[in-house]
This record gives structure tokens, sequence and C-alpha cells, in this order.
């Protein structure tokens, strides 16, 4: 018998996240911590998904509907989050959570409907190639993660931290500062910006780490670490990561452009993960990146990790289309070429504003 889908009753929250930390596949973006807060920043409808096999709790599919003035109304599977789509016990129950959710995009009158899955879960449905992820293991020492590195990349990260005496803090009360310099960054490569209530809700829903006995491998409340780096006291990088299950993602970063030849990006990342060591993580996953930014794809390959493709698939409705809202639309090339020129004042609130249409 083919599972049941139903819309997920939000009293059954303790159920849905019992499911997500049992399932071996689950992300960050399954838990409800990643719903809660995308959905009080932006205030994006929910249409999370569950299926049942003989009264049993067998899937989820969490999504959300996007009012967007830039590309009309889709479904995302997650919003502002790198990896999505279903969660399953078999491949029944994926194809019924699928096929229900096409269901809805029709109903709803979607433009598409857009999955963020690591692997494809419909052999129906288009895949997208534009992606791929970068993960990797972490040795059990922290003094051996500067090994790990390609030579280029561990020279300049040595540099970094011997000639240059660069330092790393860890400080959630720097939270601001590693936002000022994200915005900066996505000002330079022509991206919009997330709002700063955006990072302080994520902030604010996970657990501060600060020791081993905080455990976060063992736990399935998500961490976080704010980090920035300092030179001669002044901070000119920063990041915020994620910590779920024995995971460490570095998931919004920012350089101040001026200091680059400092190396603070190669610092920044050794110290994250020799933190991430001593927190007792064993995976360094440092997400997704499109294969046509140079930039982000080759800096994570010669930190000596290889990319994975990433197997997105899209639904299209009876008169929808494909998705276009990706950088690589030559469409938005111009907004692009004067979005990197405009001053900070401007691109910090037109990108926070922007953003609830541009799911990520």
């Amino acid at each position: 018998m083919s599972p049941r889908v139903i819309d997920h009753d939000e009293r059954l929250d303790t159920l849905w996240e019992e499911y997500v930390a049992r399932h071996p596949e689950a992300t960050l973006f399954h838990t409800l911590m990643w719903r809660d807060a995308v959905r009080e920043v932006y205030d994006h409808p929910c249409r999370y998904l569950t299926a049942w096999q003989d009264e049993r709790l067998a899937g989820v599919l969490p999504l959300m509907l996007i009012e967007s003035r830039l590309a009309g109304r889709i479904l995302v599977s997650v919003p502002y989050g790198v990896y999505g789509g279903s969660l399953a016990d078999n491949e029944a129950g994926h194809e019924a959570l699928l096929n229900h959710a096409a269901a809805l995009a029709d109903r709803l009158r979607c433009r598409w409907m857009d999955i963020r899955s690591m692997e494809a879960r419909s052999p129906a449905l288009p895949i997208v190639d534009r992606y791929v992820t970068f993960r990797r293991a972490l040795p059990g020492r922290a003094d051996q993660v500067l090994a790990t590195l390609p030579r280029k990349a561990r020279a300049a990260a040595r540099q970094a931290r011997e000639r240059h005496e660069l330092e790393a803090v860890f400080d959630d009360g720097q939270l601001e500062t590693v936002w000022s310099l994200y915005t900066q960054s996505m000002r330079r490569v022509a991206s919009v910006n997330y709002p700063l209530r955006f990072f302080r809700q994520l902030v604010d829903r996970t657990a501060p780490v600060s020791s081993r006995e905080d455990d976060p491998p063992r736990s399935h409340r998500p961490g976080h670490l704010v980090q920035i780096v300092r030179f001669r006291g002044k901070a000119i990088a920063g990041l915020l990561s994620f910590i779920y299950r024995d995971t460490l993602m570095p998931y919004f970063a920012g350089c101040d452009e001026r200091f680059e030849k400092l190396h603070p990006n190669n610092f920044l990342y050794l110290t994250a993960m020799e933190r991430g060591v001593e927190l007792g993580c064993r995976l360094f996953d440092f997400g997704r990146s499109r294969e046509s930014n140079a930039g982000a794809y080759n800096f994570k390959r010669f930190q000596g990790f290889e990319p994975t493709p990433l197997r997105y698939q899209y639904y299209v409705p009876p008169g929808g289309r494909a998705p276009d809202l990706h950088p690589d639309n030559r469409k938005l090339e111009m907004a692009q070429r004067l979005w990197s020129r405009l001053p900070l004042a401007v691109t910090r609130p037109l990108g926070a504003w922007l953003s609830k249409s541009i799911p990520g």
C-alpha cells in the first residue's frame, strides 16, 4: 500500500523532529529550527508534508511557498538552505511525497517547485546540474588539520598565523561584525545579502558551542560558532558556522578585501576546522558552489576538497516555467554589474528586502 501523504500538523512537531533526528540523510535544513527562523524573518507560508504508513510516520518533505516579486509563486525545499528534499523510509515514501508536492504546486499555480535534495529522488523530474558540494572528513586531532591541506593552502594558512600573526576569535558577541563583513563580500560578488535579523534568529535558535563537554555530535540540537579573524585588533574576516550531528558547516562568511594579501580566508577556515575537531566534529561540509563560480569553486578545491554533484530537481506545473532565479541567468547581468558598484548603505537594506523574493 502506498503511503498516505497529508499536510504536517504542527501539534505533531515533536514527531517530525524525532523522525529527522533518526534519519541518516537528514540535514540541518530539515529541522524545524530552520523552518521557524525563516518563517519569523520572511513570513513564508509553510506547506510541510508527512507520509504515513500504517499510522506510522514514514517520511517528511519540508516546503515553503515563496511569493517572489521577481519570479512569481514558487515552492522551495528549502529556502535559504543548500540541502532539502524528502526524507523517507523507502522509495515509495519519496514517490508519494513528491507526487503530492507536485499536485500541490499545480493547485497553487506555481511557476515551479524547487527540490534541493543531495540525490535525485524522482526519475520523472529533471535534474539541475549547476551545483556541487564539498565535503571531507576531519582528522582526529586539531594539530593535524594543517597537514591535511594541500601545499599552497598550507603555506598560506601558516603565513597568516606565523608571519602576519592573525588571530581567530570565537564569540557570539561578534555576530554583527560577521554580518557586516558578509555584506561587504556579497556586494563584491554582486549578490543580495540576507538581513541581520536572519542571522540573529538562526543563532538564537541553535546552541552556542564552547567546549567538548557540550558534545554537539551526540546531540541532535544544532549548534553554532560565531568566528572572526583579527589583524592587529581589527576584524578582517568573519564566519557563522553550524554544527549538526558530527558535521561542521561554515555557512555565512565575509572578508575585508583590503587585507586579502594576509590570507585571512585560508586562516579563517583552518581555524574553523581546528575548532570543529576540538568539538568532536568528524566531517567538514564546505557547502554548495556553482560550477560557473570559479572563485568559490577553485578556492574550495585548493583547500583539498573535491566536488560532488548535487542532484537538485524541479517540477514545472502546467503554465509554469523552468527555474531561472539564479546568478547564471543572463537577464540579471546588468543588475549584477550595477549592484557591485552601489554603496553598502544601499545594498544592505535593499538586499535584505530582495532576499524575500530570492530564496537562495
